[in-house]
């Protein structure tokens, strides 16, 4: 009984800020201006096809990098003197105190045809080269802003690995690499899927970054559904649509990700 009681301000927080604003964009997407059923707006979705596509592969792209870039930091960190890793640790986290907006807006100045980068390439006679608008920019602004949330996860199950199992299979024989794929990537899965579902949720559905640094001709999901409630072609009706078509795409790769760590967890039972 007392768990129930602790538990419910969490039900109740959960009803009113998870439960009830989905079923509002359910209703919105399968009603009218009117309130009348009707399945024009999932229809439509269909339009947007390349949008989607474009989102779900750059979103991709910048997640896979986060990986190839974190993984092995996270293992280095988990090697440092404790003192050294709050030290790094915080590093990593720094960015994150400042406000997501200035991030991206700083990386405009960086990119310019006019910016810093250009600017010294020109000392060595190079440039300028068009970095500003472009898919390129939109992937570094994701793999930017979200490394963090890459890090941390996999930093936080890297550490609690036992030492002893590493230090058994390089007894038995294993060189590094053997030890990298038949030990610790194996007991990091649970970091590497937290971390992929961290970076690739807010990846696919951002719009900071691709109008700031794609420009127009870089439109993504997110961009798609605020110009539904925020732009001038207000339709909020078709902005819930393409919210819960997102969502329903969101679910059904976790779910294939939940799958593979599933697997992965039995081969290691």
């Amino acid at each position: 009984m007392k768990q129930k009681l602790i538990a419910a301000p969490y039900l109740v927080w959960m009803a009113v800020f998870i439960v009830v604003p989905l079923l509002m964009v359910a209703y919105f997407a399968f009603t009218d201006g009117e309130g009348r059923f009707t399945l024009d707006y999932i229809a439509e979705v269909g339009k947007y096809t390349d949008i989607f596509v474009r989102s779900i592969w750059l979103a991709a792209i910048a997640t896979v990098i986060c990986l190839v870039i974190a993984y092995p930091l996270a293992y280095i960190l988990t090697k440092m003197e404790k003192k050294r890793q709050s030290t790094m640790l915080m590093i990593v986290m720094l960015p994150m105190w400042m406000n997501f907006l200035l991030r991206t807006y700083a990386w405009m100045t960086l990119l310019g045809n006019n910016g810093i980068i250009n600017t010294l390439l020109g000392y060595v006679g190079l440039g300028p080269y068009k970095m500003l608008n472009t898919e390129g920019a939109v992937v570094l602004g994701m793999v930017y802003n979200y490394l963090p949330y890459m890090i941390l996860p996999l930093y936080s199950v890297m550490e609690k690995i036992d030492k002893s199992l590493i230090e058994a299979a390089a007894d038995l024989g294993c060189n590094g690499a053997r030890v990298l794929a038949k030990v610790i990537f194996p007991l990091s899965l649970p970091g590497v899927t937290s971390g992929i579902t961290m970076v690739f949720v807010p990846a696919i559905s951002t719009f900071i970054i691709s109008r700031m640094l794609g420009g127009g001709g870089n439109l993504l999901i997110g961009d798609l559904i605020e110009m539904q409630f925020l732009g001038n072609s207000y339709n909020p009706n078709l902005g819930a649509g393409i919210s819960l078509v997102l969502m329903v795409i969101i679910l059904l790769i976790m779910t294939i990700m939940n799958q593979f760590d599933s697997d992965d967890e039995k081969v290691l039972i």
